[in-house]
């Protein structure tokens, strides 16, 4: 199955549209996936997110 990837605004949008600066100091520390950078967008894998999100959820890292 084909890897989903979302960008910047649907990443905010699934994070309840968190602020830009807060989304990337989640990236800094850990607690979202870094980016794939194509061009001068950024892609998420929206299937590592989401478990990203379930173990901060659970009570992970």
């Amino acid at each position: 199955m084909a890897t989903k990837y979302i960008t910047f605004t649907e990443l905010r949008a699934l994070l309840g549209n968190r602020s830009r600066s807060a989304v990337y100091n989640d990236i800094d520390a850990g607690r979202l996936p870094k980016p794939l950078k194509l061009g001068g967008r950024n892609y998420w894998p929206l299937d590592e997110t989401e478990e990203h999100l379930r173990a901060q959820r659970d009570g992970g890292a």
